[in-house]
This record gives C-alpha cells, sequence and structure tokens, in this order.
C-alpha cells in the first residue's frame, strides 16, 4: 500500500462493553480524543430537525464544509467535537471530501441503530469519498477513519481505506480500536470491491483466507504505528481483566491510564477530551453520556448528559464565535489563529496549575473533581436500578447543572 503521513497523531483510543462484560445489562462506550494539544474541545447540542428531501445542508466543523444531500429529518446529536453521540455512540479514529467528524455526525443523525450508521456512512464514504484537513493549521493533514459506533443491544467497528470498508459485528464481549486496522478475517459486512480491489493492486492472490488488517495495512509500519500497537494491546488487556465486571468507573480509569499511553501527552499531541456512555438494554432507562470537555481525563471530571425534552446549550462549554473572521471562514484558510477556550477550559486551566504545583488549594480542587464525579455517578446507578426518578426537566438540565458545579469550583 501507499505510504501515509509522518506527522500522524501518536493515537486515539475507543472502547466498548456489551454483555457479558458489562457488570450491569447495558452497553457501555469510552473515548479518548487525542489531538493538537492546545486544541479545545466544546460539548455542542444540535436539536432535531426536518428538510425537504432532496435538498442540500452545508454542514462543517473547524476544518472542513460539505453541502451533503438531505433524506428527511435529522435525529439530535451532541458533539464533542470529535465525539458524536444521541442514544447511540459515535466514534472516529485515524476525515477529497468527507471529514471524520462530519460523518459521524450524519451518521447519528441519519441513524437509529449502530447497524445503520454502518449503511449511512458507507454511503457516504462512497458518494463523497474522505479526506479534509483534520486540524487548524496551513499544512495539510489528513487520514483515513475507524469508526466504533454502538447502540443499546451491540457494536460495530468499520475501518476505511477510500471508499472501501469492512465492519465487524459485536454482539457480546470487550472491544477497542486504537489508530490502526483491526479486523482481520472476522468480517461481519464489506464494501463489494473490497476484495477485488486488493487482488487487482497484488495485495492479496484471491486464494485463501482474507484477513482485512494484513492486506490493507502498510507493509513497512512507521515508528509511530508500532506505539499505536502496544496501545491497542494495553487497551485489549485492560478491558480482558475486568471481563463481566465493567462499568462506567472501569472506562473512566482505562482512560485515565497513563503508564500504557492511554491518556497521552507527548509529541504536541495530548488527550484534549473523553467520554464515557452508558446504553441500557431497557430501553424505558435513559442513556447517560459522561463528557469531561476538558484536556487530561486523570485531572477533569466526567459529567453526565442525558438527552430529553426541554434540553439546552450549555453556555461554559461552548467556544466563542468569530463569524466571517473565523480563519476557516478566510481563504486560504488556518493562516491565522484564535482564541477557541470556553469558560470552562479557563477554569480547569488555571486550576491545573494549582495541581501541578501540588499545593494545599491545588488538592483541594482535586478533590472536588472526585466528590463532583462521584455525585454524577451516584447519580447514574440511582436511575438505572429506578431508585430515583427524575422529572425531564431535572433531566435535561442535569449536564448545565455539573457544568456550573464544576466552575464554580474553579472560581
Amino acid at each position: 500500500m501507499a505510504s501515509s503521513s509522518p506527522d500522524a497523531p501518536c493515537s486515539c483510543d475507543c472502547f466498548v462493553s456489551v454483555p457479558p462484560a458489562s457488570a450491569i445489562p447495558a452497553v457501555i462506550f469510552a473515548k479518548n480524543s487525542d489531538r493538537p494539544r492546545d486544541e479545545v474541545q466544546e460539548v455542542v447540542f444540535i436539536p432535531a430537525g426536518t428538510h425537504t428531501p432532496g435538498s442540500q445542508l452545508q454542514v462543517g466543523s473547524s476544518c472542513l464544509h460539505l453541502f451533503v444531500g438531505i433524506t428527511g429529518g435529522c435525529r439530535m446529536p451532541l458533539l464533542l467535537q470529535g465525539l458524536p453521540c444521541h442514544t447511540g455512540c459515535s466514534s472516529n479514529l485515524s476525515g477529497s471530501s468527507l471529514s471524520s467528524d462530519l460523518s459521524d455526525r450524519l451518521a447519528l443523525e441519519r441513524s437509529s441503530t449502530a447497524q445503520e450508521a454502518v449503511r449511512v456512512i458507507a454511503g457516504l464514504l462512497d458518494r463523497y469519498g474522505q479526506g479534509g484537513s483534520c486540524r487548524e493549521d496551513p499544512v495539510p493533514f489528513c487520514y483515513h477513519n475507524t469508526f466504533l459506533l454502538a447502540d443499546r443491544t451491540e457494536a460495530w467497528v468499520l475501518e476505511t481505506a477510500g471508499k472501501l470498508w469492512a465492519a465487524q459485528r459485536i454482539q457480546g464481549g470487550a472491544r477497542n480500536i486504537s489508530n490502526q486496522l483491526s479486523i482481520g478475517t472476522d468480517i461481519s459486512a464489506e464494501h463489494p470491491e473490497l476484495r477485488s480491489h486488493a487482488k487487482a493492486q497484488g495485495w492479496w492472490t484471491g486464494q485463501g483466507t482474507f484477513d482485512f488488517a494484513e492486506v490493507f495495512s502498510l507493509t513497512q509500519q512507521p515508528v509511530r504505528m508500532e506505539a499505536a500497537k502496544a496501545r491497542f494491546r494495553a487497551g485489549r488487556e485492560l478491558l480482558q481483566q475486568r471481563q463481566g465486571s465493567i462499568t462506567a468507573e472501569v472506562m473512566m480509569d482505562i482512560l485515565r491510564n497513563k503508564e500504557s499511553g492511554i491518556c497521552m501527552d507527548s509529541g504536541g499531541f495530548r488527550t484534549t477530551a473523553s467520554m464515557v456512555s452508558v446504553l441500557p438494554r431497557d430501553p424505558t432507562k435513559p442513556c447517560v453520556h459522561f463528557f469531561t470537555a476538558t484536556p487530561d481525563p486523570s485531572r477533569s471530571v466526567f459529567k453526565p448528559f442525558i438527552f430529553e425534552t426541554g434540553v439546552a446549550q450549555a453556555p461554559q462549554v461552548l467556544s466563542p464565535t468569530f463569524g466571517a473572521q473565523d480563519p476557516v471562514r478566510i481563504l486560504p484558510r488556518f493562516q491565522t489563529q484564535v482564541d477557541r477556550r470556553h469558560l470552562l477550559y479557563r477554569g480547569h486551566q488555571a486550576a491545573l496549575g494549582l495541581m501541578e504545583e501540588g499545593q494545599d488549594q491545588g488538592k483541594r480542587v482535586q478533590q472536588k473533581q472526585q466528590s463532583l464525579e462521584l455525585e454524577g455517578l451516584e447519580a447514574l446507578r440511582k436511575l438505572l436500578t429506578g431508585e430515583q426518578t427524575l422529572p425531564p426537566h431535572r433531566l435535561s438540565g442535569l449536564f448545565q447543572a455539573f457544568v456550573e458545579k464544576e466552575h464554580q469550583a474553579y472560581a
């Protein structure tokens, strides 16, 4: 295969646990987003909408704008930069035309199950391809993507190479991905031209077992990919150690693991935001998504978010806007930089400074963080066990309430 860019990120890591690997009857999803270390991750709520079939809608991120065809109504997605979700979850790794965050968002808007999301992304890839700059920088930086998609009952891994793809269904057990192809011979669905293309390129003889990762991976792996392999193995081992007892707290601990490099800060990249989602199999129970919206999960608070009527944007985790003066809108793009830090990010950065100094004030701040997170986890437990039932306005305002408490802790 062709070589890839030498300055690709060190890695990202995604995890999913499907019963019986989970300790509770729920699918549990987690991700660390490893990005340029100064990138700000915001939590953006986008209300559901209805559009005329056949019309075009401009979708975009700080890196890319694209017009796509509309098929009808859109569900509500929540976007933590590259970590979108609704009652299901989708995350990408490793986004010419369609970037990873856009395909995530469109899949979530147009799908009600993980399997449907696979079909939506495959269709978008076939129509638009993939690419686009993946960071705010004049130097082009792009890569092809791996997706981990989950709903209340199962999960799918979708790995791509241009418009080609392979997918693996996970109906039980735990699985992780880490910036490399990981689907081998266990292929549940694939692009109709996947094998013929590999054969035409001389990557596969057409005889014997077809191993997607082996056929489509680089023959000579760069050093950064070897490091990603080590992280993949470490993540898999951490999941295996807790098979049958995986909870939201276990996933948070894995995301905070620095020894493995899963929680990382090196080479100009770091873990800039994290999420854990609990998707109960009982459809009467709410799905609960925990977001940090701040870097370094080992010193951040996972805060609960629930989709409910009346949910609104939390302004403290929304970056400022710059309108026509935004570097993304001025051609050529990304020639200048702007300060995208939101209020919670600013407060968290000041708190990090105190914690790094090891002063008593910093220790008190960290204790407040831990107490607040435990409060959110206790709310999750009570909601899932039925011990507590909150009215819709309390559910819809849960995330806002926790963001305000964290912001006050830093003040």
